[in-house]
């Protein structure tokens, strides 16, 4: 069961949402609901003394022009039909169910001023797992307005649904912007990228384990002594790890060469920025789900409405684009410690792990996908919030880019996944080839996981199924 309150939403609630199809569990606060019904009481009585943005007046440019009181529920339903035209592909289903949960819980916060009518309805459509039909493109990071507008117009009964429905309810004066002014839809797809990259940033740690065990790495680098004397508490983090992981004392005993490899010896140090910054997304992301980020901000406490930006998301764009730049070069490393896998220097084996008649190409053609992957993954690193816009006639001069920062995000995962999918392909191969001992390394578990699914045999043959199959592993790795 989810609460939601507009305070206490967690991240994986989000997820939770986005992989629950049909009904939710949702615990709607009756207190919250009395909130946001106080607000919008007080909203209503605001616009019949001052002017107030979106329900007095016009948005964007046309925030000078009035609206009559006779006008302000037409004026509402005109601004969502305008706005309602995005374009593009379907939101997918995971998306959009959690961008609802999202926005239910930002209204439940109790400055939105939306009428209860409507919040009813959008938190009727989260339990019975009613999916509006919704695009992706048509918001820049200050405001997901063409998303948020489609979701409105299909509770009011003028879109379609995809799945199921609720009855249609009316769209009272001022309802439009309090409902369109948030960043749900942009949250959603930010919170799921980053719980992904976070699954699969716990998961690289036993792969590198599995490869340092079959590359017979240097323990050094990861001794507790090294990490005392540059404590980044990420780095930190990811060396107890390893140790933990390959069995290590603080201080554990020299390896066969004196110095390993980048992708072994400097993980920490690569791994370490990654994991802050997972850590710092996520951190942001608890604050903006539970946000009251509508404008105007109607405050039941101070008895007035705010004008204000918190539409704009330069915390969220600024985070993600950091994890998909940290998360890039931790991609880097894997691909580096794949290179030392099918090396005879390092592994003692074969060239690419080959077995059977000589010019045999074992696992060759990993490196190639492995590169192609961590292209799109640099790609997708590539900052998003270094260019800006400027719309509505110049009176909107900046923008966050946070909605395109969290679908590159969610690229750079697809791509780090098989990136780390083909290292474990051929850590497992070399393990078995040298008839590897872990039967006292906590990581074994992991080595056990894979090898249960991955097939044992070592002549030439397409990889495509195994690496499939690592890719499905990530998941129980993590959790090793």
């Amino acid at each position: 069961m989810i609460r939601v309150d507009g305070r206490t939403l967690r991240c994986a609630d989000v997820v939770t949402a986005a992989s629950t199809e049909g009904p939710l569990g949702i615990d709607v606060s009756i207190a919250a609901l009395r909130g946001a019904e106080s607000a919008w009481k007080l909203a209503e009585e605001l616009s019949t003394r001052r002017i107030v943005y979106g329900r007095t007046t016009g948005v964007g440019a046309n925030k000078e022009d009035p609206v009559g009181e006779g006008e302000s529920p037409d004026h509402g339903l005109r601004l969502l039909r305008s706005h309602a035209g995005g374009s593009g592909d379907v939101m997918s289903p995971g998306q959009t169910r959690a961008m609802m949960l999202i926005r239910l819980n930002q209204l439940l916060a109790g400055r939105s001023g939306l009428s209860p009518e409507l919040i009813g309805a959008l938190a009727a459509a989260v339990r019975t797992g009613a999916l509006p039909l919704v695009h992706r493109l048509g918001a820049i990071g200050t405001g997901d307005l063409a998303p948020l507008a489609e979701t409105a117009l299909a509770l009011t009964g003028e879109r379609p649904w995809l799945a199921g429905g609720v009855p249609p309810v009316p769209v009272r004066a001022g309802d439009a912007l309090a409902f369109m002014s948030s960043n749900a839809a942009t949250l959603a797809e930010a919170t799921l990228a980053a719980m992904r990259l976070d699954t699969l940033t716990r998961a690289s740690h036993a792969v590198a384990a599995l490869t340092y065990i079959a590359l017979d790495g240097n323990p050094e680098a990861y001794a507790t002594p090294v990490h005392e004397a540059r404590p980044h508490a990420g780095q930190v983090a990811c060396a107890a790890e390893m140790r933990r992981l390959l069995g290590m004392e603080g201080t554990p005993k020299p390896g066969r060469r004196i110095q390993d490899p980048f992708g072994l010896r400097a993980f920490p140090q690569v791994q370490g920025p990654a994991l802050d910054a997972i850590h710092y997304l996520r951190d942001v992301l608890a604050v903006e789900i539970n946000a009251s980020t509508e404008n105007p901000m109607i405050s039941t406490v101070h008895q007035d409405a705010y004008h204000h930006a918190h539409f704009h998301t330069a915390y969220v764009s600024t985070a993600l684009d950091q994890v998909r730049a940290t998360v890039h070069q931790v991609a880097e490393l894997s691909v580096a410690r794949l290179g030392d896998l099918v090396e005879p220097e390092f592994t003692g084996l074969r060239p690419f792990l080959a077995a059977g008649p000589s010019g045999s190409s074992g696992v060759m053609i990993l490196e190639y996908v492995a590169h192609d992957a961590l292209t799109e993954l640099r790609q997708a690193a590539l900052p998003a919030t270094l260019g800006t816009a400027v719309v509505s006639r110049g009176i909107e001069d900046h923008a966050s880019f946070s909605t395109q920062a969290a679908r590159a995000a969610t690229a750079a995962g697809s791509a780090y996944q098989q990136v780390l999918a083909c290292e474990l392909v051929a850590a497992v191969r070399a393990l078995r080839m040298r008839k590897a001992d872990l039967v006292s390394l906590p990581a074994r578990d992991a080595y056990e996981a894979a090898a249960a699914v991955l097939d044992p045999s070592v002549e030439d043959r397409p990889l495509t199924e195994d690496i499939a199959r690592a890719v499905s592993l990530l998941d129980t790795l993590a959790l090793v």
